[in-house]
């Protein structure tokens, strides 16, 4: 990389690199490379599971660190495959999606049925494959919003992949049978002793208003971390917070007066702690999305992203359109600036 974090980070570099968080670190159970014997063992997690966990930490540049970065693509579905790939059509065949996430140094790719069973004799046994079992799939006309089950977590097994996908629409009016598809999906997995991570997403247009999108708020998001590991998530995979205050201002749920002024500011890192805070205080990894392809700026939004997730105590990054719709080396280049961070003894935790 050519700039350094510092200089990436521009004007927040001091903001964002010398914070103290409100609520404090050493209450946290933070990544390392100890994290399955320190953190996962007391569970009732299986040994397989164990093991295919110990397998994600092991593969790419941040082997060894107990940080995570992969690269999800299940956007031909999610945003059509039109929309996703005609930026750059190389990745219409599947097999670059695979050396993508293989040169780009990840942990795991995480992809679709499709895509993953069409390379798994070649790859399965050279990357860990992480298969998504439910989508939305948008074609339906109007659209709707919500996730239905495209595959069966035995196929993702047969393929050998060693973790499961799935999202929950938290706060739609499908939610209910989205957690209860997932929690019994997790269940399976979990028996054939895979991973489970759950993509944690909010969706309801009441959500929106013209103050601000709670769908990114600290409160709202946080919750649904809870969820997600209440239903055993080993990993929730949410969006960075960017606003807070929720519950207050959609004058819903339940929340008290604490959740502001003892474990949240307004400050970005403390607003990711407390989805970390929500995620069992670190038991169920916090891997933060990468977000939507702008292009310019791209490499610096990476960076923030990564930047505020490692030193809130989260476990990594989950980035896929900002690395696949450029050209590969240009993919490789952003993939390799988000493990430089997790890398860097100078990003210390918060």
């Amino acid at each position: 990389m050519s700039k350094t974090i510092e200089e990436l980070l521009g004007k927040e570099a001091d903001r964002l690199l010398n914070h103290t968080a409100i609520f404090p670190k050493m209450q946290l159970h933070l990544p390392g490379p100890d994290f399955i014997d320190r953190v996962l063992i007391c569970s009732d997690r299986s040994a397989a599971v164990l093991r295919n966990f110990q397998t994600l930490f092991d593969n790419g540049r941040l082997a060894g660190t107990g940080y995570l970065s992969i690269l999800p693509i299940d956007q031909g579905i999610e945003h059509s495959a039109g929309a996703s790939f005609a930026p750059n059509p190389e990745y219409f065949d599947p097999e670059n999606i695979v050396k993508l996430a293989i040169e780009g140094g990840c942990n795991a790719v995480a992809s679709t049925l499709g895509v993953l069973g069409s390379m798994a004799r070649k790859y399965a046994h050279k990357i860990p494959f992480i298969m998504k079992i439910n989508h939305n799939e948008l074609l339906s006309y109007p659209n709707t919003y919500d996730q239905i089950l495209f595959a069966s977590v035995q196929q993702a097994f047969d393929m050998g992949a060693v973790g499961i996908g799935a999202t929950v629409y938290f706060g739609s009016g499908e939610s209910d049978r989205q957690i209860q598809e997932v929690s019994q999906s997790f269940q399976i997995a979990h028996e054939l002793g895979m991973v489970t991570i759950l993509w944690c997403y909010l969706r309801n247009e009441a959500f929106k208003t013209k103050e601000a999108d709670y769908e990114l708020s600290a409160d709202l998001t946080g919750q649904a971390n809870h969820l997600a590991a209440t239903i055993q998530a080993d990993i929730v995979k949410q969006k960075q917070p960017v606003n807070n205050g929720g519950f207050k201002a959609l004058k819903f749920g339940k929340t008290v007066d604490e959740v502001y002024s003892r474990l949240t500011s307004d400050h970005p890192i403390d607003l990711t702690r407390y989805q970390v805070i929500n995620s069992y205080i670190g038991r169920v990894g916090l891997i933060n999305s990468g977000g939507a392809s702008v292009k310019e700026g791209d490499l610096e939004e990476a960076v923030r992203t990564a930047v505020i997730n490692k030193r809130a105590g989260g476990m990594g990054l989950i980035t896929g359109r900002k690395a696949f719709q450029r050209p590969m080396k240009e993919g490789i280049e952003i993939l390799n600036a988000v493990q430089d961070v997790y890398l860097s003894p100078e990003v210390t935790i918060a």
